[in-house]
């Protein structure tokens, strides 16, 4: 048969195929090495963070072009060994850029009460602060 020889190229090509997903950024993973990242807290929350990684926190009296310094860094790896704060890293801290202000979409709340003609209708816009991680120090 003829396909004997059609079964090592089939077995070529998959050699040549290389798969990067589009979420390798979001999971600091780069070509089978770990990126340096930290883990930092702000707005009484906790992100995991890479360079050049784009994250919404709690809002920041900022203007949007401005720097931000986040020190209270809980955790910082750098891909060969990792340092975890008591409750923070010495020396440690998380330089980011602004990039915009907002609200976030409404979330509604509707409460009623059956056979009272009572009903309440609440909107709440939760306000946020987009901003760029440029470079972690540790």
């Amino acid at each position: 048969m003829e396909t004997s020889h059609l079964q090592p190229h089939v077995y070529e090509v998959r050699r040549e195929l290389t798969l990067i997903p589009p979420h390798a950024a979001s999971l600091s993973i780069f070509f089978g090495g770990v990126q340096m990242y930290a883990v930092i807290k702000t707005g009484g929350k906790q992100y995991k963070v890479a360079k050049g990684d784009s994250v919404f926190v709690e809002k920041l009296e900022v203007k949007p072009g401005d720097e931000v310094t986040f020190d209270e860094v809980i955790l910082v790896n750098d891909g060969k060994s990792t340092k975890i704060g008591t409750p923070v890293v010495e020396g440690a801290k998380v330089v980011a850029k602004v990039e915009k202000q907002g609200k976030e979409k409404k979330v509604v709340t509707f409460k009623y009460k059956p056979k009272k003609h009572s009903h309440t209708k609440y909107g709440h816009r939760q306000p946020y602060t987009k901003v760029t991680i440029e470079s972690i120090e540790a």
